[in-house]
């Protein structure tokens, strides 16, 4: 799903789009309220292990997967992932592993299972208790920051700083996922996650100047170099222009890109018009780690792939805010 333009903030001025938020906007408020009523009258189950969630305030992608990497990375090999599974058939709880496919387990678990141990499930707090018994010290949430069913530790709220709330309604008319004060008021941090990083402003936006925690700035950085000569660059995510935009601020030769929509399945079609594509233009396809993770091995193998990293402009204050976390896993491992 591509985000409709009119969730977009500078599109108030048009008239279909005012109209467009207008009829919808009844239905946002219904939305809105059920969101509100699930999670004040959740009763949310503690897991054995300390939880911190990496989540967003809006509909689509904003940067969580390579925040949620980036901690791993920091908490160390007994941090363990836990994602719903999207796009997976498979409902779990499930220990992902490498070789699985991502019509199994969804794209962004096989990228944490790269990493280290990663787990599925639809039932958040199943998979918590799947986890900590396999010996996970600490469980780093990948999505689920409106799911009430698992409590949570520490709250990261990742924003893509380019978008920002969009319109600021709640979904259909715009783009948040709940109330923006009601996300706000349950977030431990922000996390404002520029691309690329010389496009990094770090002034809080307006929405965000009443807000009393913790606002990081990271930024997407790639982790080696675009491969020389021209490029066909491919995308399915929510905002496949973040990716074309890591191509040219890095001075990658990208003769045509190409995008589709959040979690787009690849058919054989759309990689055969992208191989004659690259083909007529004697370029190389290229794309990022989460698409590829859809691919089958053997176009995986034909495709080159842009791997990225979360990088923080204040370490400290992130390793503050894990403190915490740090020393109940100290006090586990014990």
């Amino acid at each position: 799903m591509r985000p409709p333009e009119f969730w977009r903030a500078d599109v108030q001025g048009r008239d279909a789009a005012h109209a467009l938020r207008a009829l919808l906007t009844p239905v946002s408020w219904v939305y809105a309220w059920a969101a509100a009523n699930r999670i004040r009258t959740a009763l949310p189950r503690h897991a054995p292990v300390p939880v911190v969630c990496i989540g967003n305030l809006t509909v689509g992608g904003a940067g969580k997967t390579p925040v949620t990497r980036a901690l791993r990375a920091k908490l160390g090999a007994h941090a363990h992932t836990l994602s719903r599974g999207y796009g997976g058939r498979i409902a779990g709880p499930l220990r992902v592993t490498p070789d699985m496919s991502a019509s199994e387990v969804g794209d962004e678990p096989l990228l944490h299972a790269a990493d280290g141990p990663a787990w599925i499930a639809r039932d958040r707090v199943a998979g918590a208790l799947a986890a900590a018994q396999a010996g996970a010290q600490a469980i780093l949430m990948d999505d689920g920051f409106q799911n009430p069913s698992l409590a949570k530790d520490v709250s990261l709220v990742v924003v893509d700083p380019a978008f920002g709330i969009g319109n600021g309604q709640v979904f259909p008319a715009g783009p948040l996922r709940e109330r923006l004060s009601d996300g706000l008021g349950r977030a431990d941090a922000i996390v404002l996650m520029h691309n690329p990083p010389e496009h990094a402003d770090l002034e809080a936006p307006q929405w965000l100047l009443d807000f009393e925690r913790p606002i990081l700035h990271a930024a997407l950085a790639p982790t080696q170099s675009a491969p020389a000569g021209k490029l066909i660059a491919f995308a399915g995510l929510a905002r496949p222009e973040k990716f074309f935009d890591t191509l040219d601020a890095i001075g990658a030769d990208v003769d045509e890109a190409v995008p589709y929509g959040d979690h787009h399945a690849f058919s054989e079609d759309d990689l055969s018009f992208l191989t004659q594509l690259a083909q007529e233009r004697g370029a190389r396809l290229i794309t990022t780690e989460k698409d590829a993770a859809r691919l089958s091995p053997e176009w995986r193998q034909r495709v080159a792939v842009l791997p990225v990293t979360a990088r923080f402009e204040n370490d400290a204050a992130l390793d503050a805010l894990l403190t915490p976390i740090r020393s109940r896993m100290s006090g586990l491992h014990g």
